[in-house]
């Protein structure tokens, strides 16, 4: 029994050790990590942006019924989990209330 496995690629064959594997994997993870952390700094900075036109016409910095469909919307996609996460990040565009 091999300790070999084989993975096709859309160019060659290439024979992975499951070491080997691992490493390609976590390394695509630590990738798909770097652009949600740039993608949540650019959503931030939009809601940095819609905050302060808000304060300038004399609204609200939190406006709730959008928070509850921002809420509704990670729920949807990803169920109790997803709830959580977008409670994370509706907190990190907050900003000091």
């Amino acid at each position: 029994m091999s300790t070999m496995t084989t993975t096709t690629t859309t160019t060659a064959t290439i024979a992975t050790t499951p070491e080997q594997l691992i490493t390609d994997s976590r390394a695509r993870i630590d990738a798909i990590d770097d652009r949600i952390i740039g993608l949540i700094q650019e959503r931030m900075a939009v809601s940095t942006v819609i905050q302060e036109a808000r304060i300038g016409s004399g609204g609200r910095r939190v406006h709730l019924s959008r928070e509850m469909e921002v809420l509704s919307h990670w729920s949807d996609a990803l169920g109790k989990p997803g709830t959580s996460l977008a409670m994370t990040l509706l907190e990190l565009c907050r900003g000091r209330v």
